[in-house]
C-alpha cells in the first residue's frame, strides 16, 4: 500500500474485500473468528492474509465504515444518489441491502425534506451464529413494514461464480419465509441457490406473497415454470450479461452450462420478469440494461462483437415494460404506479429512444417526473443564471440607482448644497449611471 493508513479494496461484486495490514488491525480481524457464512482467509500459520469473503465483509468492514461516516456526509450522499437516479430516468428505486445505518440516515433526511423518488427497501439479514439473532433481524423488518415501505428481507444464500462462494441454509430460509408470509412481507434471495429457495418458499404454503429470487443468472430447464407457479418474481439485472465481463464463465462453468446462462426468454414465457439495474456492482443507467436484455454486443466494449446467448433475448417491448409495470407488480405497488392510468401516481420519464435493439445505447433521457413534478432533467437548466442576474440587479437598484436618484432629484428639489468633496465623488463615480 502507499502508506501506513488503513486501506481496503472491494471487489466489483462486493462479495470480497482485500485489506492492508493496517486495515486488518483497524477492523480487529486477526483474532476474529470466521462469521457465519463468511471467511477470513489465513495463511498456513493462521495469520489473516487480508482477503475477506462474503459475510466477513458484511460483518466487519461495512459496519465500521458506516459508523465512521458523519451524518451530514450520509445525507449528502443520499441526496446525490436521488439526484443521480432521477437524472438517469428513475422515478423509483429498490434498496435490497437496507440496514440500521442506512435506515437512520434515511429517516433523518425524511424529517428534513420530502424525497423526490419512490423507494421500496428489503432489510439485509446479516448472517449470525444463532437462530435468535437471525430471527431478531426478521422481527425488526416486520416492525418497520408500515414505516416507509420496508417490503421484506434480503437473504444472501449464494455467492458469485467467479469466487466459487455459496453457503445456503435450507432450514433457516424456511423459517424466514414462514415468518414473513404470516406478516405479509416478502423475501428476496440471491440466486444459485434457486432450487433451495423455491423449495423453501413452496414448503411454507400457498403462493401469493410474490417473493423474489435475485439475478437468476444460471437456471435449469423447468425453473421458470416453477417460478411462475409459485408467483415468485424473476428479477433481471441484464447488465450482468455483458459479454465483456463474462470471458471466464465458459471455462468455469463448461460450455453446456454456459449455454444456460441468463435464460431471460424462459422467464417471459413462463414466469414474471421484472427488470432493474444493480448498482453499485453494475451501471445504474437504464439504456445499458435494456441493451443487454435484448442480448446485444457489449455496452462496455464497443469493439467486442460477441453476444450473450442470443436465443434467450427478450423482445424490446418486454425489456421496457419489465422495468416499469413488471418491477412495481412484485412489491404490490401496481395499483398505484407502473403504468399511465387515471388515478395512479404520475411517475414517468420522457426519453428520446430509437425503438431498435441495436440503437438502444443512443437513448437520451430528457425528463423524469415523480408524483406529477419534474424531479430530474438533462436539458440545460438556466435557472441558476437567472438567479445570478436577479441578485445583481437587486444590488444595483439598492446601492447604486436608488442613492443616485435621491441625490439628483430629492436633494436638489429641496435646495440643498452638496459639499465639494461629495460633489467630486458624485461626478467621478455616479456619472456612469445617469439615466
Amino acid at each position: 500500500m502507499l502508506d501506513d493508513r488503513p486501506n481496503f479494496i472491494e471487489s466489483k461484486d462486493l462479495h470480497s474485500t482485500w485489506c492492508s495490514t493496517a486495515a486488518l488491525a483497524k477492523f480487529k480481524l486477526q483474532d476474529m473468528l470466521d462469521p457465519a457464512d463468511g471467511v477470513i482467509h489465513r495463511d498456513e500459520i493462521g495469520k489473516a492474509t487480508g482477503l475477506l469473503s462474503e459475510a466477513a465483509t458484511m460483518t466487519a468492514v461495512w459496519p465500521f465504515l458506516a459508523k465512521a461516516a458523519l451524518m451530514e456526509d450520509k445525507l449528502k450522499s443520499i441526496r446525490e444518489a436521488i439526484k443521480t437516479y432521477s437524472a438517469a430516468g428513475c422515478a423509483g428505486i429498490m434498496d435490497t441491502a437496507m440496514d440500521e445505518n442506512a435506515w437512520e440516515a434515511l429517516e433523518e433526511l425524511r424529517s428534513k425534506e420530502e424525497l423526490s423518488i419512490r423507494l421500496a427497501a428489503y432489510w439485509l439479514i446479516s448472517p449470525s451464529n444463532t437462530d435468535e439473532e437471525n430471527m431478531a433481524q426478521v422481527d425488526r423488518a416486520i416492525a418497520l413494514h408500515d414505516d416507509f415501505r420496508i417490503a421484506g428481507i434480503k437473504v444472501i444464500c449464494d455467492g458469485v461464480i467467479l469466487a466459487f462462494t455459496a453457503a445456503p441454509d435450507t432450514e433457516m430460509l424456511k423459517r424466514f419465509v414462514q415468518k414473513l408470509d404470516s406478516a405479509g412481507l416478502q423475501c428476496a434471495v440471491e440466486d444459485a441457490a434457486i432450487k433451495l429457495a423455491m423449495g423453501s418458499i413452496e414448503s411454507v404454503g400457498p403462493a401469493g406473497q410474490r417473493h423474489r429470487i435475485e439475478h437468476l443468472e444460471l437456471t435449469s430447464p423447468g425453473d421458470a415454470k416453477r417460478l411462475s407457479n409459485l408467483m415468485i418474481t424473476a428479477p433481471i439485472q441484464a447488465v450482468h450479461a455483458d459479454p465483456a465481463i463474462l470471458r471466464a464463465w465458459p471455462k468455469l462453468l463448461g460450455q453446456e452450462r454456459f449455454r444456460r446462462a441468463f435464460a431471460y426468454r424462459e422467464f417471459l414465457d413462463d414466469a414474471h420478469p421484472a427488470l432493474g439495474t444493480d448498482p453499485p456492482p453494475a451501471p445504474h443507467i437504464p439504456p445499458a440494461n435494456r441493451h443487454a436484455a435484448t442480448t446485444q454486443p457489449s455496452a462496455k466494449e464497443s469493439k467486442l462483437t460477441d453476444t450473450m446467448n442470443a436465443h434467450f433475448a427478450l423482445p424490446l417491448a418486454i425489456a421496457v415494460s419489465g422495468a416499469t409495470a413488471g418491477s412495481v407488480f412484485f412489491y404490490f405497488a401496481n395499483s398505484r404506479a407502473g403504468t399511465l392510468e387515471a388515478g395512479k401516481k404520475a411517475d414517468f420519464v420522457v426519453v428520446d429512444m430509437p425503438m431498435e435493439p441495436r440503437k438502444l445505447l443512443e437513448a437520451a433521457m430528457i425528463e423524469t417526473w415523480f408524483d406529477g413534478k419534474k424531479s430530474g432533467s438533462v436539458r440545460p437548466d438556466y435557472g441558476w443564471l437567472f438567479d445570478q442576474f436577479a441578485s445583481a440587479l437587486k444590488s444595483f437598484l439598492r446601492w447604486v440607482l436608488a442613492p443616485y436618484l435621491y441625490l439628483r432629484y430629492v436633494l436638489r428639489l429641496e435646495g440643498n448644497t452638496l459639499s465639494p468633496q461629495f460633489q467630486a465623488f458624485y461626478t467621478s463615480d455616479f456619472h456612469r449611471y445617469k439615466i
